[in-house]
């Protein structure tokens, strides 16, 4: 009988002799597949194997001064990654779906610990999340699980826990820049993200405008968090009027607070209790949207210029929750510097409709054009766009 480590053995061997150039595209997409599935696996069996080892006393060995910092140096991970892997495995014997799927493979354990933090306090949205997490990114588990876990708490307490977490800090690295972290509750924080994202891609097109070699986002976004604080950027964008969004239901907004299936959260921010709400809209602008709880009511018209109340109501996301724009291919996630697409093209008679009209990024929407000039969708005179240049998102 083969054991496992002769198996485990054979297999480092066939790593090194692995010879990528001899690859072609589509070898090389299925070996990424199953490596990431074997790197799941090997990380929840070594992270149980510590465990096991813990019990055993053998953590303690060599100096180390507890079981996460053992596994941290084995494993030349951040003892806060170790730590982190023990608790997930401690949570999911609560989460028996998330369970198969990581014994399976199909989930990692970072995948695992977010799910298993909604499922602990709202349980009945661990399927959901295990099926979204199969085919979505990381990003988008991490905003829906936020989401589940909000569902169920009382919004005023959450609210208080926010404000009362606030902080910023910094310090000089090693390069002597100043840098920094902290957070801010939604209220303040959205529209300052607002700003800074509209400045952020104001700098990006002029860069973009101007034949420069295109650096990442982030770095545009530093440049654009200077000039706001100096006082010279404009922090406004075509798409962004609005420093920050709420959506409220009519009537919590008369009853003072939401019950049970109302919405009152700011858009990118989630849940706010209904009278920080009204705090935020003493000088604020009001839009009444109509929708059915699938689809928002609003008039369509021929030509490409929309209309401000489409564009409102496009802005708010999909009904019922009505949480923001997010790129509409399955598993991009991207939230930022998104660009609205006609469905059927105008210059196929597409008209300006809330039905026809979807928010696409930047990679996504030139590729969509292209389909439509190929499917000759676009006009006899149309020729093939350029693809804008991408860099790294958030």
């Amino acid at each position: 009988m083969v054991s496992f480590g002769e198996v485990a053995d054979e297999f480092v061997r066939a790593i090194e002799r692995l010879d990528m150039d001899g690859l072609d595209g589509e070898s090389c997409a299925g070996l990424v597949a199953r490596l990431a599935r074997i790197e799941r696996l090997v990380r929840l069996a070594k992270t149980q194997a510590a465990m096991r080892a813990t019990s055993g006393g053998v953590a303690g060995r060599d100096g180390a001064p507890d079981a996460a910092s053992w596994l941290a140096r084995e494993s030349g991970e951040t003892v806060g990654a170790a730590s982190a892997a023990f608790d997930t495995l401690d949570a999911l014997r609560s989460c028996p779906a998330t369970a198969e799927a990581v014994a399976a493979g199909l989930l990692s354990l970072g995948q695992a610990k977010e799910i298993a933090s909604a499922a602990s306090v709202n349980a009945s949205c661990e399927s959901e999340l295990v099926e979204l997490a199969k085919r979505a990114p990381l990003s988008t588990l991490r905003d829906q699980s936020r989401k589940r876990r909000h569902e169920v708490l009382d919004a005023v307490a959450l609210h208080d826990q926010q404000v009362a977490a606030r902080r910023f800090r910094w310090w000089r690295n090693d390069l002597g820049n100043v840098a920094y972290a902290g957070e801010l509750p939604p209220e303040q924080g959205v529209p300052f993200v607002n700003r800074l994202d509209a400045e952020t891609d104001r700098l990006w097109r002029a860069a973009r405008r101007s034949g420069a070699v295109l650096e990442a986002r982030e770095a545009y976004a530093a440049d654009a968090l200077a000039a706001m604080t100096n006082g010279q950027g404009r922090g406004r964008g075509r798409a962004q009027s609005a420093d920050v969004v709420v959506v409220v239901d009519l009537n919590a907004w008369r009853r003072d607070h939401a019950e049970p299936g109302e919405v009152c959260h700011i858009i990118g921010g989630g849940g706010t209790p209904v009278p920080v709400a009204k705090e935020l809209a003493a000088d604020a602008f009001f839009k009444a949207v109509i929708h059915d709880g699938e689809n928002i009511l609003t008039l369509a018209h021929f030509g490409r210029k929309m209309k401000a109340e489409l564009r409102s109501a496009l802005g708010l996301g999909a009904p019922p929750h009505l949480d923001g724009l997010t790129c509409v291919d399955v598993g991009c996630g991207r939230k930022h510097g998104l660009q609205f697409d006609h469905v059927d093209p105008v210059a196929n008679n597409g008209p300006t409709a809330y039905s026809n009209i979807q928010a696409r990024c930047t990679p996504s929407h030139a590729d969509k054009t292209e389909r439509d000039r190929q499917a000759g969708l676009l006009g006899p005179k149309a020729k093939p766009r350029a693809r804008a240049p991408t860099t790294a998102r958030r």
